[in-house]
């Protein structure tokens, strides 16, 4: 899967904000501010070439929507954050938060929790 851009990013969590949509519904779900309407249009069809993206034709308009689901992107970025940065291990991407004092003691423990709660829970 190929990365998204920053801009690229904004796009799609406004389409898995809204759902489908057409180029104006993205604009208005965008945060001031709001992006012109061919860089948007551009940036879509960037997204539809790079596959996290589709479109149904209603005349001459294209309502997109997303081909990816939000969790999947973020299960694999996170993926390959670990891969990249921490040869592999949730274990040094957990310690590195701890060394730079980005996660709490309570954050921790409720880590912990969830991952016994996630190993009880039949598959």
């Amino acid at each position: 899967m190929k990365a998204l851009t920053k801009a690229e990013e904004q796009i799609m969590m406004a389409l898995w904000q809204t759902g489908p949509a057409f180029v104006k519904d993205l604009i208005e779900a965008m945060p001031e501010p709001k992006p012109h309407y061919n860089t948007v249009s551009t940036l879509i069809k960037i997204l539809v070439e790079k596959g996290f993206v589709d479109f149904n034709v209603f005349g001459k308009s294209h309502q997109y929507y997303a081909t990816i689901s939000r969790e999947e992107y973020s299960h694999k970025t996170v993926s390959n954050l670990v891969k990249g940065y921490f040869e592999g291990s949730f274990s040094n991407l957990v310690s590195f938060f701890i060394k730079e004092k980005d996660i709490s003691v309570n954050e921790l423990e409720s880590l912990v929790q969830k991952i016994k709660d996630a190993q009880n829970q039949p598959k």
